[in-house]
């Protein structure tokens, strides 16, 4: 009985050992998000919720007054040819930008696994991260003076090749394609280092099944590679077609939406309506649709990224 007493209180102790540590680890995860929380709060959160106030406003921040005017903001969006021509642009330019970087990126992150020499996979891996490094802003400026019409790089290389020079940020047909050229270069070294990460988590055991199974490359790249790649590629997706979603710097230095609006995507709409026309009313209620659009778009990735999971 005394046995027995014993044994009930030192797991009563435990007990009340084990609760006083979990109220500890609360207290220390409570006050750890605090800082964090109050960060996305100031930065985050306050000013999208004043953004949604004031896109049910006609604002002019040199004004000071403010007239309420309920939904026409977003009435006049769907009768505004240069918001839907921005809309389109940037569906455009996310499409064909981040099909192109996953492409691109695995690609060269495959090329550089294959490279069996420590250091010189190190040294490939450093050299297509570094662009990342540098300023977009100073990046966007180097790419134009390589577009320029009279003489920069690309048109004195076609000139070598006895072609005519091409005005790759003033023709409609070049200039957002001339964009998404420099995008990639700036960008591609992220997704090169997360696909890299993905491709050394892979088991060898799966590709040395595989091959026993008599498997060519194109057969371990389909059935090994693509499918245990999916969660790694569904993180790379997700936040390439966000970041792309928000592409400014690049467009108002290279092309400020020219020629005829061929590059005029929604975020230099919305800068534009809000800092150069004092439109903040009507350029809030288009950052609450763009932020619903990049919300819809993201929850749909993961449903689907969720379903191909299974494997």
């Amino acid at each position: 009985m005394n046995k027995s007493a014993v044994s009930i209180g030192s797991k009563k102790a435990k007990s009340d050992q084990n609760l006083v540590e979990y109220k500890g680890e609360r207290k220390f995860v409570l006050f750890s998000l605090i800082p964090i929380l109050l960060l996305f709060g100031v930065f985050a959160f306050i000013p999208i919720g004043w953004s949604l106030g004031l896109s049910v406003f006609k604002y002019n921040p040199l004004s000071a007054s403010a007239l309420f005017v309920g939904a026409d903001n977003y009435i006049r969006m769907l009768g505004d040819a240069i918001f839907l021509k921005s809309l389109w642009v940037t569906f455009k330019f996310v499409t064909i930008a981040v099909l192109a970087n996953i492409v691109i990126t695995l690609l060269i992150a495959m090329a550089i696994q294959r490279v069996r020499v420590r250091w010189l996979k190190d040294l490939f891996r450093t050299v297509f991260f570094l662009p990342t490094i540098a300023p977009l802003a100073g990046t966007a400026i180097v790419w134009s003076t390589m577009f320029n019409y009279h003489n920069g790089l690309f048109n004195l290389l076609l000139s070598k090749l006895h072609m005519a020079p091409i005005q790759w940020l003033s023709d409609p047909h070049y200039a957002l394609f001339s964009v998404i050229m420099m995008t990639l270069w700036a960008d591609i070294g992220y997704n090169v280092v997360l696909f890299m990460a993905g491709l050394d988590s892979i088991p060898d055991l799966y590709y040395e099944a595989a091959i026993l199974d008599g498997a060519n490359r194109w057969h371990l790249f389909r059935h090994v590679t693509v499918p245990l790649l999916r969660r790694t590629t569904l993180f790379v997706s997700v936040t390439t077609v966000v970041s792309y979603f928000q592409a400014f710097p690049q467009f108002q230095i290279m092309t400020k939406g020219e020629p005829f609006n061929e590059t005029r995507v929604l975020a230099l709409h919305i800068y534009e309506q809000a800092f150069s026309n004092s439109n903040m009313g009507y350029a809030s209620a288009m950052a609450t649709v763009f932020l619903i659009i990049i919300l819809l778009v993201t929850l749909l990735q993961l449903k689907w990224g969720r379903t191909q999971w299974e494997y």
